[in-house]
């Protein structure tokens, strides 16, 4: 197995022909396998850009596999030199967005410098259902038809006196019965099935073989026919839901196994400009409770401009994050999957202007006189710390203020406490203006 790890925007060498090398055939299998890749945001070119001598990565982070070859792409964070620290970085963001409770001491064991992340992923989507099922199977009362020699349940009249007419002595049966066979199990079932015919580690296809003999009795449902709808969480299974958000990825629009023409192998991507948003929304909702700020993620929508004839609304605006309080919005907030440049370099830190643009017409949509354009942070802005980077007033407002700042990503778990000192200082004054909207 010909393995490659390289960071976003990086390039990957071809190589000469030979045992074990990254060559142009090899690099072929890995771009027809990223050109399969379709999704409503996401295709080939914006996976890889394929030149005569390399292959350079986009914004787009995660594994794709083709037969023989498993190229790894992972993001570049901020003191995340070492490849083992950006998995860990980009594990912890991702379970920041999908809501899974991951204790360190847990992870101790996964392979961060071993595995890529695929292998990572499935180590740990396999130690949970471990855990999970070592108090047994969940299971629910199922409505069950059967015609039987006695009475169970209730008679259901209409088959028993059409269809049963002739056979009086079977009886048309309906009733409940407890069962393990339900849709939460199946889900459950096509991931390990799933896992199965990609994982690679030993460790995990081992482990995966006694999944896969736990749910032999549940019926195997194909992965677009699986009743997502049916599952319900409640108090019984509450200890299933993060599972359950963790089969969704590995069984969502994110992994898809791919055999169009010669593409054969899989891919898990995910684009760092929404992952980066999601993390830091979320992050934002823990950062802020307790304060009285309302924290909204992708809106509330708005328009630009009206037409003057008919009064139809055009141009729709949505934020990414909106900070209120009482329904009044306090801050908009973008984030931006970019390197900012440092100031020795670009006294406007190279923020785009049509960013500063798109935060104008924010703070007209929705009458809020604070903004901030949050980026990630790295070395290559000097000594600057992470936070506020600068703050600008909107020229003819009173105090309208645009901001840039930046968040370290090197710790994810410390991103709610950088959050919350960047929203509660008093250059963005939210907390003065909370008390005037009250």
């Amino acid at each position: 197995m010909i393995r490659r790890s390289v960071r976003e925007w990086d390039y990957i060498p071809i190589e000469e022909p030979g045992p074990g090398s990254f060559s142009r055939a090899v690099a072929d299998r890995v771009v027809e396998c990223a050109a399969a890749v379709r999704t409503a945001s996401l295709d080939g070119e914006r996976i890889l850009v394929n030149h005569p001598k390399k292959l350079r990565a986009q914004q787009v982070v995660g594994v794709i596999a083709a037969d023989g070859v498993t190229l790894e792409i992972l993001p570049k964070i901020d003191g995340n030199e070492s490849d083992a620290a950006a998995r860990r970085s980009l594990v912890h963001m991702l379970a920041v967005v999908l809501d899974l409770d991951i204790v360190e001491g847990g992870l101790t064991d996964l392979g961060w410098q071993r595995d890529d992340l695929l292998e990572i992923l499935i180590r740990l989507f396999c130690d949970r259902l471990f855990e999970a099922l070592h108090r047994g199977l969940p299971r629910r009362y199922v409505p069950h038809e059967d015609d039987l020699a006695a009475l169970r349940g209730r008679l259901d009249v209409k088959r028993q006196f059409t269809v049963l007419a002739a056979s009086p002595q079977r009886l048309a049966c309906r009733f409940d019965e407890l069962s393990a066979d339900i849709a939460l199990n199946q889900i459950m079932k096509a991931a390990v099935t799933k896992l199965t015919k990609v994982a690679r580690a030993p460790e995990n296809q081992r482990r995966l073989a006694e999944l896969s003999f736990a749910f032999a009795d549940i019926t195997a449902v194909p992965v677009k026919a699986l009743p997502w709808h049916q599952v319900v969480i409640d108090r019984t299974n509450r200890s299933w839901a993060q599972l359950l958000s963790l089969a969704k990825l590995l069984l969502g629009d994110r992994f898809q196994t791919t055999s169009s023409g010669d593409a054969r192998g899989f891919s898990l991507l995910f684009e760092m400009n929404k992952l980066f948003e999601e993390f830091v929304g979320r992050s934002l909702v823990r950062a802020l409770a307790g304060t009285g700020f309302e924290v909204r993620l992708q809106g509330p929508r708005g328009y630009a401009l009206a037409d003057l004839q008919t009064g139809q609304n055009r141009f729709a605006t949505k934020p990414d994050i909106t900070v209120s309080a009482r329904g009044t919005p306090m801050l908009v907030i973008d984030t931006k999957w970019k390197r900012l440049r440092g100031v020795i370099d670009d006294p406007k830190y190279g923020v785009g202007q049509a960013d500063v643009y798109q935060m104008m017409a924010y703070a007209h949509v929705y009458q809020c006189e604070r903004l901030l354009l949050l980026y990630p942070h790295h070395p290559g802005l000097g000594s600057e710390a992470a936070g506020l980077t600068c703050v600008h007033r909107i020229n003819g407002t009173d105090d309208s203020r645009i901001a840039v700042g930046t968040l370290s990503l090197s710790n994810p778990k410390a991103a709610v406490g950088q959050l919350r000192d960047l929203l509660l200082s008093d250059d963005l004054g939210l907390q003065s203006r909370q008390s005037v909207a009250a």
